[in-house]
């Protein structure tokens, strides 16, 4: 049996890198695929340029987004969610949200990246979307992908991260400015899949240096939260935290309820009203993946 990790997803076929950074596409076993970008994986030859994944080994994160009806895997193994935003165009708040609870529920660390803050008229309405954000204590930098990308450099320094972000936010242009060798990578892998266009691949992990690496993800409108419980979601408001348990009732759903700790804090001003909203949105429907 042979070691390598995914670096690259395209529907039911992966590119497997192995020991000596060699490129294997390889198929799964069986229909149903549970196979991530960033996995490390035990693969069997079945010809000289090609394999089968045997197994998935262990991980210790997950990220992934589902509805009631399908999951769909974004990256494995990682330590810490990139979001990418932009002054423009505008980005969702909701979106923003919906990342920032998946990774907490897998407790991947998170960095909002504000990029293009050389557009100086726009900036301060994109940093008040995130004023809230900031005083939960999540991390936010300010760059500009065209100019500063380096800036991104110390936050990646041995770690695994994926990038994700509404499309036009620049994360590809982030990628090519940080890894100059991206779009040849690019190319390599897009001909071990037989494919010459890059936007197939469902995901892609580029090496920063031997200890830093970094996943481009494709861009998301959505991202739904189906596989986490109601309990799940509240926990992963941090603003949250301190007033759950307090309600009258056990099961208080935080809406009409009488005496309810939450609706209490967001009239005191302890909790913003737009996550509020954001947050019944997320428990009271589903959308899609």
């Amino acid at each position: 049996m042979i070691e390598g990790r995914v670096v690259a997803a395209h529907g039911r076929q992966y590119v497997v890198e192995l020991a000596d950074g060699s490129l294997l596409p390889c198929f799964p076993r069986g229909k149903k695929s549970e196979v991530a970008c960033g996995d490390r994986v035990d693969i069997k030859r079945t010809s000289d340029d090609q394999g089968v994944i045997e197994a998935i080994q262990p991980r210790r994160s997950l990220l992934y987004r589902s509805n009631e009806i399908r999951q769909k895997l974004i990256a494995a193994n990682v330590d810490q969610l990139v979001i990418v935003v932009a002054t423009e165009p505008a980005f969702s708040d909701e979106l923003v949200a919906r990342a920032l609870l998946a990774a907490d529920s897998e407790d991947i660390e998170a960095l909002i990246v504000l990029n293009k803050a050389d557009l100086i008229d726009k900036l301060p309405a994109a940093r008040t979307h995130l004023t809230t954000l900031a005083g939960l204590g999540y991390r936010i930098l300010e760059l500009s992908a065209l100019d500063h990308a380096e800036d991104l450099r110390p936050y990646l320094q041995g770690k695994t991260s994926v990038l994700v972000g509404q499309s036009g936010m620049g994360k590809s242009t982030l990628v090519n400015a940080l890894i100059p060798a991206a779009n040849a990578a690019t190319r390599e892998i897009s001909q071990a899949l037989d494919s010459g266009k890059h936007t197939t691949t469902h995901a892609s992990l580029y090496h920063l240096d031997a200890d830093s690496h970094l996943i481009d993800s494709p861009g998301l409108q959505e991202f739904g939260l189906g596989h986490l419980d109601r309990q799940d979601i509240e926990n992963a408001f941090r603003e949250f935290r301190p007033y759950l348990g307090q309600c009258r009732f056990r099961d208080c759903r935080h809406d009409r309820e009488p005496d309810c700790a939450l609706n209490a804090a967001v009239d005191a001003g302890k909790i913003e009203k737009l996550r509020f909203a954001i947050y019944h949105r997320i428990v009271g429907t589903q959308r899609p993946t």
